[in-house]
């Protein structure tokens, strides 16, 4: 019995620990450092920017000298030829043997000395496109942040969607329990006692929707952040104020200003410039000679010889070395058609840079417009809610009182419901497209 209260004990110290646990908080900020860690599109951009970098080293070892070791290993058979005269080195042998061995040895080495800096411009471009690997990755990363903000922001308004739903539920099932009570004492029909029945119902599925689409936003939350559907997720949602919805807008030509300093994609397209300006001279290098050096050492043996191995290898030791220059004089138009794709890639890389600062261009207006809308109707929806209360507390005072009839009160109540939907629209619309231009402009997201 003693021993049995014991490893309870110990069970309840191992696990204690374990429920006591509480799940993680995230919030805006974590969503956004978790997903730069663990996002999978963003690990295969770094990928590629290390391919880039192997590249990189390829280009540059390309301008030192290359050097190898060859040896190759032979046995001659002359089965019907009695003596056998041969070649080795400075050596002429003479061999009765129908069968015999020979050896080559030789190191080799090359260098291009001049090639019309092709080489150099080469390892240019392979730094070039390792910035624009480093740039792809800024880019992924800024689409994962602005992606992250968008549903965030979805999850707060479908959570403002549910409160609101709620409230409206209890308000008719209120309703409808006074209607139950002037029914049974006779002021108000069945038909009518129907309708506050049947608005309770449909609020009730509202109240549904609403609920089911706040969890599609949270699935969609976790998809991004590479998290299991099943796993449970607490979200910090901020309470946010009039003062942080109503803050005023940077000017929308500064946005655009500092944006074209910041954002990785025009950086990118400059750089496809300046790598597309250096294929042109890659493809002119075509037309200069080019000048290498070569340099080879060796020696071979045969079993045919008196001399022993060491000594062949010495006898017939030789050493070579040689400049060569090749300059092309007719290549069937093949460097000149690669000067002309040259200049063709480089026309559309400059104007595929121009389509990118229009497009900059069009989403900042575009996000600058909207904030600036949302912000007015805001603050439209907030007296049209505030003037749709009143009228609604009234109207339900006076259907308490028997002044109103079922029909005016449901549509007053249809009428605040939308006025509140209208506001928590307008509300969440100007928080985003404001956070976005701020990002836009340099700042980090937050609520």
């Amino acid at each position: 019995m003693k021993k049995r209260k014991q490893c309870l004990s110990i069970l309840l110290m191992v696990s204690l620990p374990i429920l006591s646990q509480e799940p993680v908080q995230w919030t805006l900020d974590k969503c956004i450092d978790y997903a730069l860690e663990n996002n999978i599109q963003l690990q295969q951009s770094k990928i590629t920017m290390k391919e880039s970098e192997v590249d990189v080293k390829s280009a540059k070892a390309s301008l030192f000298p290359s050097l190898s070791f060859s040896t190759g290993h032979n046995i001659n058979n002359r089965p019907y030829q009695e003596n056998m005269n041969m070649i080795s080195g400075s050596e002429v042998i003479s061999s009765s043997n129908n069968t015999t061995y020979s050896g080559n040895y030789g190191l080799n080495a090359q260098w291009t000395v001049w090639d019309g800096n092709k080489k150099l411009n080469n390892i240019k471009q392979r730094e070039t496109a390792l910035q624009i690997s480093s740039l792809a990755i800024d880019e992924v990363a800024n689409s994962l942040q602005e992606q992250i903000a968008q549903v965030f922001v979805q999850i707060l308004y479908a959570n403002e969607s549910v409160k609101i739903n709620e409230n409206t539920l209890e308000v008719s099932k209120a309703t409808y329990e006074r209607g139950v009570q002037m029914f049974n004492i006779g002021s108000l029909s069945k038909a009518d006692l129907a309708q506050l029945e049947a608005q309770v119902s449909n609020d009730q599925y509202q109240l549904t929707v609403s609920k089911s689409s706040l969890n599609e936003y949270k699935l969609q939350l976790k998809q991004l952040l590479e998290l299991d559907g099943s796993e449970e997720m607490v979200l910090v949602l901020p309470e946010l104020s009039d003062e942080d919805i109503l803050l005023p807008l940077s000017a929308q030509e500064e946005i655009y200003q500092q944006a074209l300093v910041l954002r990785p994609e025009i950086r990118s397209g400059e750089l496809s410039i300046e790598n597309s300006k250096l294929d042109v001279k890659v493809a002119k290098a075509g037309y200069y000679p080019t000048i290498s050096i070569s340099a080879s050492t060796g020696s071979n043996t045969n079993s045919g010889s008196n001399q022993s191995w060491s000594r062949q290898m010495k006898s017939s030791w030789n050493n070579t070395i040689s400049v060569n220059l090749s300059l092309p004089l007719f290549d069937n138009r093949q460097n000149k058609s690669a000067v002309e794709k040259a200049k063709l890639q480089l026309s559309n890389n400059q104007m595929n840079l121009i389509n990118k600062e229009k497009e900059l261009y069009q989403t900042i207006e575009s996000m600058w417009h909207n904030a600036n809308n949302a912000q007015q109707e805001y603050i439209a929806a907030d007296i049209k809610l505030k003037s749709s209360q009143a009228s609604y507390d009234m109207v339900s005072e006076q259907f308490n009182l028997g002044m109103k009839n079922i029909v005016e009160l449901l549509t007053e109540k249809n009428n605040l419901l939308s006025a509140q939907q209208q506001r928590i629209q307008a509300k969440y619309m100007a928080i985003l497209e404001r956070t976005l231009l701020n990002f836009y402009a340099g700042e980090e997201i937050s609520l």
